[in-house]
């Protein structure tokens, strides 16, 4: 186990599996995330306005780097249809060393570029 106190996993629910994959694949593509797990759909209930809401929507688990992560909010703020999208970013505390080097390799500006 190794700490890891520049890796981040960003939490982000889009409205529908073809935008959630649209995201991921950008982010991916991008170097802006090493991994985007897209999960199996969720009902939302939150409060949004004055009223409570409920909307089916589409986690996604996002894998990055604290340097990569304003460039990683940008590009979410400009793909994701909603006003105000929740992205929220976690801290990794530890993990697996060689993931945790991958991550950083992937999300590496100076790596080519698919």
């Amino acid at each position: 186990m190794s700490e890891a106190p520049d890796i981040m996993l960003v939490l982000c629910n889009a409205p529908d599996a073809s935008c959630a994959q649209t995201i991921a694949r950008a982010l991916v593509e991008r170097r802006l995330a090493a991994c985007v797990n897209v999960l199996s759909p969720c009902r939302s209930v939150y409060r949004w306005q004055g009223a409570v809401e409920e909307a089916e929507e589409v986690p996604l688990l996002i894998k990055t780097t604290r340097t990569g992560y304003p460039a990683l909010e940008s590009t979410l703020r400009e793909l994701h249809p909603y006003d105000t999208p929740e992205i929220i970013a976690l801290p990794i505390a530890a993990g697996l060393p060689a993931y945790l080097d991958w991550v950083r390799a992937e999300c590496s500006p100076d790596a080519p570029v698919a």
